[in-house]
């Protein structure tokens, strides 16, 4: 069986530690090609860049890896490289490791997982990585994780438009040696602003997580417990069908049976 083509991606930037140990973890299963920023991404979610020019450059890696750096955000990346670089589309796209937990609702904001999502959207198999320690972030510790659930995905792949959102646990005041994976439901969790004014009156934006009453399946509360958790996280249909089909009659009748002139002119 031939070894199957993977891109990698990330939001941390094509220097990352977390990438070149995504890398490290997958180059004897697979051929891999990397296309990154050139710069730190975080939180540019499923951003796109169309207004402003962006400059590709080929970028040395060890062993010589086909690897570029783009001047844009995770999702340009994932668009140059199926436009401009790659030959041949890729069998799955993985986006990480992030230096920092991507579970709950942050997969809205993550420029990790808006990799993935890209790919998604592009009909290719993809999944995202993250790590919860935002400091002395210990990626060498889940290497040997990383084959198998790709592996998973390959053997048992996803349904058309969705992604895996792999997090893996905090590893403070642990020793990584062997740690359990749970396939979960998404969490509620994510970054809440904590505005803080500079000496020149500007302000940071801060952030801090906010918690919630968690189900008892969800990400979040697999996480705390120190499980890696993989959440299948559907994207192609976004619809909410339930009010669809519950309000639809009735919003073409209430527009059907009304004048749609704005009040200003109708009193006119």
């Amino acid at each position: 069986m031939p070894r199957p083509h993977i891109l990698i991606t990330n939001d941390d930037g094509i220097h990352a530690p977390g990438i070149k140990h995504l890398w490290q973890a997958l180059k004897a299963f697979a051929e891999i090609s990397i296309v990154a920023p050139a710069k730190e991404q975080s939180g540019a979610g499923l951003a796109i860049s169309p207004h402003h020019p962006l400059e590709i450059a080929q970028v040395a890696w060890p062993e010589e890896a086909s690897a570029w750096s783009l001047t844009g955000t995770p999702a340009d990346c994932v668009k140059f490289a199926l436009s401009v670089c790659l030959k041949k589309q890729p069998d799955l796209i993985v986006s990480g490791i992030n230096r920092g937990a991507n579970h709950g609702r942050n997969v809205l904001y993550s420029g990790t997982c808006g990799g993935a999502i890209e790919g998604v959207l592009r009909g290719i198999p993809s999944i995202a990585f993250s790590s919860f320690d935002l400091k002395n972030t210990e990626y060498a510790a889940f290497e040997e994780y990383i084959p198998g659930i790709v592996n998973f995905v390959i053997e048992h792949p996803l349904p058309y438009g969705s992604l895996l959102n792999v997090n893996f646990p905090s590893t403070a005041g642990k020793t990584p040696s062997q740690y359990s994976l749970k396939l979960t439901r998404q969490g509620k969790e994510y970054w809440l602003e904590e505005p803080q004014q500079r000496d020149s009156g500007a302000y940071m934006l801060g952030a801090k997580l906010s918690k919630y009453d968690e189900h008892e399946e969800s990400d979040a509360t697999w996480l705390d417990r120190g499980y890696i958790t993989a959440t299948p996280i559907h994207v192609n249909e976004l619809t909410d069908l339930h009010y669809l089909q519950d309000k639809k009659d009735l919003f073409s009748q209430n527009f059907c049976t009304r004048s749609l002139t704005s009040p200003a002119s109708a009193s006119s």
